[in-house]
């Protein structure tokens, strides 16, 4: 009987704490959502393949199809290059991780940033990719990166294309954009394998996620923890703490634990 109640109590509680956990994760990136569902952020589209009829402007100024391109892992990385907020962060993100990983850019893997400002030029984003490759310090990774990480920019059309089959999801607020951080992760064949949110990236994570792509194979978010620690704010541009899911996390979290003992404590005899 105590066992039973034990069982029966316990279950309930994780039943609730998962609930809420999930529920609160999915409020910030929710892989379910449709696109209508969502203005600022991502919906996951994994399994899902980027269009074929997708032009790009390189960095020699030629116009080239994206899916022309795909001949490795892919990670796209979704930015406009004058960002004021959290474009930054998150390709000097990038160049740190391509830095550290274990896999080399443009034999490996590449990594295509692409700017959703169809208003810029591809000048300006040599002037960035300049600028990040100089903060990396593995001279072989430096070498690799001047033809592994290949930035773009593109018309309104395809960018629509493009930022709409990988739930890219934004709004322009006067002349800047508000976005939320994140990478695609895409297979040889165009193939939607992996969400990369945030801007932070363990090595580990990075490599897992290139070996996925050149497998095909998909996998879900790793770092959904974080995800739920950590929320975007569109004012800032930028992610932060959710001090109040955390605490309200913990709180529970020693509820269920304080409830358990007193619940499970034996009770002492009565000396005669």
């Amino acid at each position: 009987m105590r066992n039973q109640l034990f069982y029966n109590l316990t279950l309930s509680l994780l039943l609730v704490i998962g609930s809420m956990v999930s529920g609160s994760a999915q409020s910030i990136i929710n892989p379910a959502a449709t696109d209508d569902d969502v203005e600022i952020g991502i919906v996951e589209h994994l399994d899902e393949y980027v269009p074929d009829s997708i032009r790009l402007i390189n960095e020699q100024g030629e116009q080239v199809w994206l899916a022309d391109l795909l001949d490795k892992p892919t990670v796209l990385n979704f930015v406009y290059y004058r960002c004021p907020g959290i474009c930054s962060p998150l390709m000097e993100a990038v160049a740190g991780v391509m830095d550290k990983a274990d896999v080399v850019p443009g034999k490996d893997y590449q990594v295509l940033t692409i700017s959703f400002d169809p208003g810029e030029t591809i000048d300006l984003g040599i002037r960035k990719k300049k600028n990040y490759l100089n903060l990396m310090n593995n001279a072989d990774k430096i070498e690799a990166a001047q033809t592994g990480w290949r930035f773009f920019v593109s018309d309104s059309a395809s960018i629509a294309k493009a930022t709409r089959a990988t739930g890219f999801k934004y709004i322009k607020t006067g002349n800047d954009y508000t976005h939320a951080a994140s990478l695609i992760v895409l297979s040889p064949d165009g193939k939607i394998t992996r969400y990369l949110n945030g801007l932070y990236f363990l090595p580990f994570e990075w490599k897992m996620a290139i070996v996925e792509a050149s497998k095909g194979e998909s996998g879900p978010t790793i770092n959904r923890v974080l995800r739920f620690c950590y929320s975007y704010d569109p004012e800032g541009q930028s992610y932060v703490l959710n001090v109040t899911k955390i605490s309200g996390t913990l709180i529970l979290f020693f509820a269920v634990v304080l409830l358990l003992v007193m619940v499970l404590k034996p009770k002492r005899k009565k000396s005669i």
